[in-house]
Formats: C-alpha cells, structure tokens, sequence
C-alpha cells in the first residue's frame, strides 16, 4: 500500500477557514501525471500541489500544480501556500528576514521571497512572468449574459481584455458592489460561448467598490474549464489583474513607477482572501509582477493509494 502524505492550508489568509484551500503533497517524485490528476480530483479543492525535486540543484523544488481537471503551467494560491508550508514545517531551512528560493513550475523558473519574522513566517511573494495582454473582448452584452447582469452595470469606461502572465484570464470590469455580489454564472452561455475560446475561458469580474478601505479592488473569478465553478482567491489571475489596473489607469499614476494594490476576493464564498499586488512600470514597460500574502495551517493527512501508482 503507498501511503502519500499531504498537508492542508488556507491561502491568502490569517484566519483558518478563510482564503483558498490547498493540498500540498510532501513527495510528488514518481508519480504519473495521470495520478496526480486523479489525485486533485479526489481531493476536489480548486488546486492541488506536489513537491518534487527540482531539475537544476541549485533550486529549492519543482511543483507541479493540478486543478480538479487539468494541470497547470503556473498558479498563485498553490506556489503562495507551498512555499508556506515547506518553510512553517522547515523542510527547507530559513533564516530571518527574507529568503530568496527558486521555484521550478511549467512555466519556468519563479522566484519566491518568504519572509520570516520573530521566528514565524510572515509573509510569502512571488514574482510572475511579466503580462500579456490579449484581443479585447467587442461583445459586451454577452459578457453581461454570462454573468446575469445587464449590460449597463459593466464599466463603459474599461475594455474587457485577456491578460496573462502564465495563464489567460478576461476581465470583466463591473461598476458596482451590487451588481458584482448579484453575478448569478450561467454555465449555459458559458458553454456555449467561452467553453471553447482559448483566452476566453476562465472569466475574472472586479469593481474598484470594495468591502475594506484597504483593498483597491474587490473581485470574483470564474473557470468552469478548471473544474472550479468559483475560486475565493486567484493568485495567478492576481498580477494580471494589477496590470490591467495599471496599464488603464484604474489605480492612480506613481512617478516612481511602484504600485502597490489589494485585492479582496471570496466574500461572495464565505472564504475572504486578500492578495497584495506589486507592480513596477517604467514607462510604457513593466519590470515586476510580484503577489503575496500568508496562510495558515489547517491539518495533515494521509491518502492511500494502492499499486496504480
């Protein structure tokens, strides 16, 4: 019988059943895709991670990152949460301050800073691949269908757009608290008009209308093509979103160039989540896309299973 140990965290949080649940599997080497897939889907949390050892010596580990459908080049919540759980439960040595690791995933190479302070984990960053952005998305009133709103309660003002930095994400700007808490997601329109659009599929609504003073934005994020009907706090889409708030002028202009910004998200859930965003343009040009935030603990487990693997 295998045994595979995980451990349980909530990311993007201080409190434990907040922010976004994750699974980190300790040893990830020598299992099969087709495993971990089964695996994440088992678990059925938006994300799931194992730890494997990295290709290049000089790096901490290599991640691979499952939702309940598909496996992932790069997503926030899972590198957020691992490099939490291997420095709260030191399988990799820290000191105080702040640690530079070298995270391997899909997409490549991704720096981690994990902070430490007093002798705890404070707080975990990572920097993103820097943004793409996509077509702009003409058809406004079938974006307003597919989250049950009228058109008029989107943002004249913004573009819908695909942004990337590793995965693809359209924002939906929406102009209202309200409205964003009454989006009802139709999975028919989806279905039948986004399921099978390749920068279109997974859809992140926001309204500069937040529940905190702090926050600059609060936010919703769809992708029923991941297997999650909805996600409480959305790392990978967290740096393309602070750049479409950046390059449109969302948040105001900083002449040094260093924007700082606050998502809240997961209210609508249950699980509220805060993901700070850090930005830095020069010009037209941007330089760094950094995300961060803390976890928490949650529990251990153990799966069996079996010879298949």
């Amino acid at each position: 019988m295998n045994v595979l140990r995980y451990s349980l965290f909530d990311v993007f949080t201080k409190q434990p059943f907040g922010g976004n649940q994750l699974a980190v599997f300790h040893e990830g080497d020598g299992l099969s895709a087709e495993t971990m897939q089964k695996i994440a889907r088992e678990l059925n949390l938006s994300e799931t991670v194992f730890l494997c050892a990295p290709h290049h010596p000089k790096n901490q580990k290599s991640l691979r990152i499952f939702t309940p459908q598909m496996e992932l080049p790069m997503a926030g919540h899972p590198t957020i949460g691992a490099a939490f759980m291997m420095a709260d439960q030191e399988l990799i040595p820290t000191d105080e301050g702040q640690n530079d690791w070298i995270l391997e995933e899909t997409v490549g190479d991704i720096p981690v800073m994990v902070h430490k302070k007093d002798g705890r984990i404070a707080r975990v960053e990572m920097k993103q691949p820097l943004p793409t952005f996509g077509e702009v998305f003409p058809e406004r009133q079938l974006a307003a269908d597919l989250l049950s709103l009228a058109a008029e309660e989107l943002d004249p003002g913004l573009p819908l757009q695909t942004v990337s930095t590793g995965v693809p994400f359209l924002f939906v700007p929406v102009k209202s608290l309200a409205s964003i808490r009454n989006i009802n997601f139709r999975s028919d329109v989806w279905e039948k008009h986004f399921s099978l659009h390749p920068n279109a599929q997974h859809i992140f609504a926001f309204t500069t209308e937040t529940e905190e003073m702090d926050s600059t934005v609060h936010s919703r994020m769809f992708a029923p093509a991941m297997g999650i009907p909805e996600d409480p706090a959305t790392g990978a889409a967290s740096g393309p979103l602070g750049a479409y708030l950046v390059e449109h002028g969302v948040v105001p202009f900083e002449e040094s160039g260093n924007y700082a910004i606050r998502s809240e998200q997961g209210m609508e859930m249950g699980r509220p989540s805060f993901i700070e965003i850090a930005i830095r343009k020069n010009g037209t040009e941007f330089q760094e896309i950094k995300i961060g935030g803390t976890s928490v603990a949650v529990g251990n487990g153990e799966l069996y299973v079996g010879d298949f693997v």
